[in-house]
């Protein structure tokens, strides 16, 4: 099973406490203060689209790619009834191709952290540049290597009316990856419940060599904060901010 097949239908329950609202202002006031206007964005690994839709709906033309076909089935019907409806394409990260360049691209709640191996990191951010307009921003989050390395041999769980989702996170040293395994129980009309499993693994990619990744991938200007936040980031954070162009 691929990652996010089972998770697909339960994510934006499970997932409720993502502050999407909050992120999506704050990538919009980004946006505002781009080096060139701004009207194309794409969402790479969108999920299940709610930063997409949040950015169409402040007037944006949206193009949202992701790896998983069920992710973007709920992307697309939580797209319905928009006056711009985002362009959904089904593409990993690492393979991206546009008709043509955007303004800018977003990537949101760790999505690179999924990219775990050097030379798939690096094409993608080769092909993020390849088709960015030259002065258009590339901003994106990732979990820190302190939050992972913390989330070694801890259980979680998360649980809607109809669905309950358990997370077992284990940390390597040597391959610098958090492992998650994910057990999901879905609720059936007839009282029953059906059990999947999943298995994610997040990359602990340094500040250094992200900012190295980058510079080489040809972007000149990289900037690191905070999560949400204009500020350097703390000792101890958990998410980083990346602003680059």
């Amino acid at each position: 099973m691929r990652v996010y097949d089972a998770l697909a239908a339960s994510y934006d329950g499970l997932m409720a406490d993502g502050s999407y609202r909050r992120r999506a202002a704050f990538l919009v006031r980004r946006l505002r203060k781009s080096p060139i206007p701004v009207e194309t964005v794409l969402d790479l690994a969108c999920g299940t689209g709610t930063i997409a839709c949040l950015l169409a709906k402040q007037g944006y033309q949206v193009l949202a790619a992701d790896a998983s076909e069920e992710m973007l089935s709920q992307a697309a019907a939580k797209a319905e009834g928009l006056e711009r409806r985002p362009l959904f394409l089904h593409q990993s990260m690492a393979k991206l191709r546009l008709a043509q360049p955007v303004d800018a691209v977003v990537s949101t709640l760790d999505s690179l952290n999924y990219l775990t191996g050097e030379r798939e990191l690096k094409e993608t951010l080769r092909r993020v540049r390849r088709w960015l307009k030259p002065g258009g921003l590339f901003l994106f989050d990732v979990n820190t290597p302190y939050k992972l390395r913390r989330m070694d041999g801890q259980l979680y769980m998360d649980e809607t009316e109809d669905s309950v989702c358990v997370w077992r996170t284990f940390f390597s040293e040597k391959k610098q990856v958090c492992t998650y395994q994910v057990d999901l129980f879905r609720l059936r009309p007839d009282g029953a419940w059906d059990r999947t499993f999943e298995e994610h693994r997040e990359r602990a990619w340094s500040g250094e060599a992200l900012r190295r990744y980058l510079e080489e991938a040809g972007f000149s200007s990289v900037k690191l904060t905070g999560d949400l936040t204009d500020r350097p980031p703390h000792l101890n954070e958990d998410r980083w901010q990346f602003q680059c162009n």
